[in-house]
């Protein structure tokens, strides 16, 4: 089964008169729909623009894997476990939250801040919070977080160039920036697309593009 996801029907949030302008594809926050609250171990995805100045003050996660990806600018990040980073474009950072943590995300560069974070549910809870920084990931490198039971590739594809998606029991892509066909759907970006249990399909490159592909086990 294939399922698009078009950018216009994510969900609006955020906070504009804070600078802080956010897209979910998933149930999140005031947004409820019965029918969209996760696809396998993905719980949210969401597109985060922070205006210079803007964040989100100290919150608490806890029993959830967090994954983002910086498209443009810096994400300052803090958080109780002791963690003080700068996270730039092309970085991925991953916090385990595990029993429980406590962080800021905050711009505090000069220019705007664009960043994909993504939200898997752990296959046990508990344990201890771990935090890892990729910088400079390089494409279709993969990212494994087996306490998710996932696996995340980043792909940088040049015009008509062509990408495998995995014939896992479920994968999730999400545009980031250019557009890409699948079959004969044209993707662009901002859509996503929710894969179940099918096999030799392939993204193919309208024009530059980067996209996100997880590759789920369940």
């Amino acid at each position: 089964m294939i399922s698009v996801h078009r950018a216009e029907d994510r969900f609006l949030g955020g906070d504009r008169a804070a600078g802080i302008l956010s897209r979910h594809a998933f149930s999140f926050g005031s947004f409820y729909d019965p029918d969209n609250l996760r696809f396998g171990a993905i719980l949210a995805c969401n597109s985060e623009r922070l205006a210079p100045g803007a964040g989100f003050d100290e919150h608490p996660h806890s029993h959830m894997e967090i994954v983002t990806w910086v498209v443009e600018g810096e994400l300052t990040h803090r958080d109780s476990a002791g963690h003080a980073t700068v996270v730039r474009a092309g970085d991925l950072q991953h916090l385990s939250a595990a029993a429980g943590v406590r962080h800021v995300e905050r711009n505090d560069g000069d220019g705007p801040l664009t960043f994909i974070q993504t939200w898997l549910v752990p296959l046990e809870a508990g344990g201890e919070p771990e935090y890892t920084i990729v910088p400079g990931i390089a494409d279709s490198t993969p990212y494994a977080l087996p306490a998710a039971g996932a696996m995340l590739y980043v792909r940088r594809l040049a015009p008509e160039e062509r990408t495998a998606v995995p014939g896992a029991a479920r994968v999730y892509v999400h545009m980031v920036a250019g557009g890409v066909r699948l079959g004969d759907e044209e993707l662009e970006a901002g859509d996503s697309v929710r894969i179940t249990g099918e096999e030799g399909l392939e993204l193919v490159a309208a024009d530059a593009a980067e996209v996100l592909i997880w590759e789920l086990s369940a």
